[in-house]
């Protein structure tokens, strides 16, 4: 009798604290800050306005317990970016849960790469680039604008289209990678996708978009594909059913970043174009890191202007490595030049 009243009376007491028989609300979560760095201890403490006896204080974060040391988390987690940090606690019997949103960031900051040319080789003046991947030494490109969007297969030493696939004049054509003998292509805002068969690029079925916002770069690990959608956030997708799976955020030591284009899969890594910029972005796969930035300044003036050229638009986009020359491959929109380079540190 005497446990069924001290129940009773702190539900009355809540409701006699605000209106609600919510306790949460009389609690919250304090940070020494809401920016943290990866591995960083930081200090936590559970603020009780009403001074309410409690239980069994836990720490969550992504559904795992956090440990506590000296009022200190360590954030050692797997993945970086948004993050919601829950305390769970009881009342009584009764488990009361808060949160509190904070930025999981990066433990150092990018290192900065330059690249060194190899070689140039003729690019079609008329593609759009979106997407570019080797596949068995053969490259393989998608093209973008509603009315010119293609999918196609491309002799690089001689720039020659061996195989042109147009696009419906409604669909602006993105981001593709090649996996298992299937090329998987991307639209930009139709909120679908298109997979063909690699050996002549028929297309074999179309798919949809769950959750991710628009359609703009893919590549893949070998079992799943990675997706960019024009925010910080970078999708898995399953090859089979194209269902997303999860996602990464890409992150800097100092800030979220959200400018991942078109995409490239080498070693663990990431590579992905910045939109609109004339540099890359190395990535870890797994945390969403960026540990590195590629500064390909200077490589766009090396490029003959063609008719087809927009100064606005005709910028740095198109990454493919051939893993037997271990080499990369970019170009740009409209760009009559894809260059062979080697990508190392600048102060090499």
């Amino acid at each position: 009798m005497g446990k069924l009243f001290s129940i009773t009376g702190a539900l009355l007491f809540f409701l006699g604290c605000g209106g609600s028989a919510d306790p949460a609300k009389h609690f919250a979560i304090q940070l020494e800050n809401k920016a943290i760095q990866q591995n960083q201890q930081v200090g936590v403490a559970l603020k009780n306005k009403k001074d309410i006896e409690i239980s069994d204080l836990q720490y969550y974060i992504d559904g795992k317990q956090i440990p506590v040391d000296n009022g200190k988390l360590t954030l050692d987690l797997a993945t970086l970016g948004n993050k919601t940090l829950v305390a769970k606690f009881k009342i009584e019997e009764q488990t009361v849960e808060v949160e509190k949103d904070f930025r999981l960031l990066a433990a150092a900051a990018p290192e900065v790469y330059t690249y060194e040319i190899i070689n140039s080789y003729p690019h079609d003046t008329g593609a759009y680039t979106q997407g570019l991947e080797f596949y068995k030494d053969t490259l393989y490109e998608s093209t973008g604008k509603k009315g010119a969007s293609t999918v196609r297969k491309v002799n690089f030493e001689t720039g020659e289209v061996l195989t042109n696939i147009p696009m419906d004049n409604s669909i602006f054509g993105e981001g593709i990678t090649i996996m298992n003998d299937k090329l998987y292509q991307l639209t930009w805002q139709s909120g679908m996708g298109f997979v063909y068969d690699i050996s002549n690029l028929e297309k074999i079925k179309n798919f949809t978009y769950g959750k991710s916002r628009e359609g703009w770069g893919l590549c893949n690990d070998g079992e799943k594909i990675f997706k960019s959608d024009g925010t910080e956030k970078i999708w898995f997708l399953d090859p089979e059913t194209l269902e997303e799976q999860g996602h990464i955020e890409t992150v800097t030591n100092k800030s979220i970043f959200n400018r991942a284009n078109e995409l490239e899969y080498v070693n663990g890594k990431i590579y992905a174009n910045v939109y609109q910029k004339e540099s890359m972005m190395i990535i870890d796969a797994t945390s969403g890191a960026i540990e590195g930035v590629i500064n390909f300044g200077g490589l766009k003036n090396k490029v003959k202007k063609g008719p087809e050229w927009d100064e606005g638009n005709s910028v740095l986009n198109g990454v493919a490595y051939h893993p037997e020359r271990e080499t990369f491959f970019v170009t740009g929109k409209n760009w009559d030049k894809l260059f062979e380079v080697k990508i190392r540190k600048k102060d090499q």
